[in-house]
Parts: C-alpha cells; structure tokens; sequence
C-alpha cells in the first residue's frame, strides 16, 4: 500500500487492466497494420499488380478473350478467384513474416511481456493480418473495375463479405501457426510454396472443377481453399461449383479448429517462451 502511494504522490497512476486489455489490444493491432502499411507498396500495390498480370496472361495472352465458363465471360470468371487467391496468400504472409522476424531479431519478448492474453495475442495478430488481406482485396477489385477488360458486379453481398473475411481470417491463423513452428526463413516459404501456393492455384482459381475428371473433382471438393474461393466467386457472380451452405460450415469450422489451436500455443508458449 505504502509503495502504490509513493507511486500515485510521485505522478504515477495505477492503471487497472479489466476483462481485456483493450489498450493493449489496440496497440498490438496498430503495431501489425502500420508494419505492412510503411511498405504498402510491397504489401498492397504489388499484389495488385500482379494479379492484373495473371489476369492479362490468362484473358489475353492465351486466349481468353471470348472464352466463356458456361454462359459467363472468361474473364468475369476469373477475377474473383483472382481477388480470393491475392486474400489468401497476403493474410497468410503478414501474420507469418510478423512472428517469425520477431522470433529471429529477438524482439517477440516485446509482445510476451506486455498483459496480453492468449485471447488477445490471437486476436490481435488475426485482425492485422485480416486487415491486410482485406485491403489487398479491395486494392485487386478496385484495379478489376478500373480495366475495360473485366465486367464486374457484386450478385450477392453477404457472399461478398463472409467469403473474403473467412479467408483472411483462416490464412492469418495458419501464419501465426507457421510463425511460431518455424525457425527460420526457409521453413515459412516451404510452407508457403509447399502447401499455400499448391492449395490457392488448385483450387478452382483459373477453372472450374465441373470440368475435371471424377477423381479430381473429388480432390479439389477437400480442399478448404476450394470454398473460400468458390464462395467469393458466388457473392460477384452468382456461380458456383460447390454447395453454398457446405461451403460456409466448412470454412466455419475450420476456422473455430484453427482459432483454438492457436490459442492454445499462445497459452502454453510453444517455442516462444523457451
């Protein structure tokens, strides 16, 4: 008592930390979106344009101009798997590189130390690595209206905005997993050209799997990246190869699975605290 005195007489206040930390909360996503946001040309602009590259490799380079995917333009088609695929894979890289430069400088004490719950740390994380995705989203479909080449318009809203924000959410949580499981550089980009990359392009991105063999079709309806995608595709143009309603349980689910397991290795500190 004597020293809380001390301390309030000399200007300190106590400051009491409640169910959650909203401060630090904050400051934690602060800190992840002004990370990406200092160098957005890397993190936003060069997303944008590469995925305007994919678009005129496929519609125009190869002949896709005139193609159509049933009765829909080949290039409608393609734009929003293109968008989902730019969500998938920035989301996933801001919360991957986030951890594990902080695991290799030295400076994920930085995080540990302050009252974060696990709770918080996984919430924190997700949302800068949600808000990086999202805006690499807008920045693609933003580019996609602006180019004469694409036609497009949103059918569904709802679709428009679970989808991506499942997405986002989904490869956020596998970063923060393969953040903390790897120890350098070369085992996140393994996880990234291994299983990332692999999943996004196969996965209904460039073509519909209605037009795959049996086997393959089979293949591609276990992949989780095939409904974020799918779904994504449904909310612009109102086509679909799966099942709407699977789509939303399956990316729901896999999401709880994957929002518990990492807080649970936030809660037991698995190689962060050793």
């Amino acid at each position: 008592m004597d020293m809380q005195r001390t301390e309030e007489s000399a200007g300190f206040g106590v400051r009491t930390i409640g169910a959650v930390n909203w401060l630090g909360l904050w400051t934690l996503y602060v800190k992840e979106v002004r990370r990406f946001i200092k160098v957005w040309t890397q993190t936003v602009a060069a997303p944008a344009v590469t995925t305007l590259l994919f678009m005129a490799i496929f519609a125009l380079a190869l002949g896709g101009a005139g193609r159509t995917v049933g009765d829909i333009a080949f290039e409608r088609f393609l734009a929003p798997g293109l968008i989902a695929m730019a969500i998938l894979q920035n989301a996933f890289a801001n919360t991957a590189s986030s951890i594990l430069i902080a695991k290799v400088q030295g400076n994920i004490i930085d995080v540990l130390m302050p009252p974060l719950s696990p709770a918080e740390l996984t919430i924190g994380y997700v949302l800068g690595g949600v808000t990086r995705g999202v805006a690499v989203g807008l920045a693609v479909g933003l580019v996609f209206w602006a180019v004469p080449m694409v036609s497009l318009s949103i059918v569904h809203p709802w679709a428009v905005i679970y989808f991506p924000l499942a997405a986002s959410v989904m490869l956020s949580l596998l970063g923060v997993l393969t953040g903390i499981w790897a120890h350098k550089f070369d085992h996140s980009a393994a996880m990234t050209n291994f299983v990332v990359v692999p999943l996004s392009l196969l996965s209904g991105t460039f073509y519909s799997i209605e037009r795959l063999p049996g086997i393959w079709k089979t293949v591609s309806l276990y992949n989780p990246f095939f409904y974020l995608i799918d779904g994504v595709r449904f909310g612009f143009i109102g086509r679909m190869d799966g099942d709407i309603a699977l789509g939303v349980v399956v990316t729901l689910g896999i999401n709880i699975f994957l929002w518990i397991a990492v807080h649970m290795v936030f809660k037991k500190g698995y190689r962060l605290k050793a």
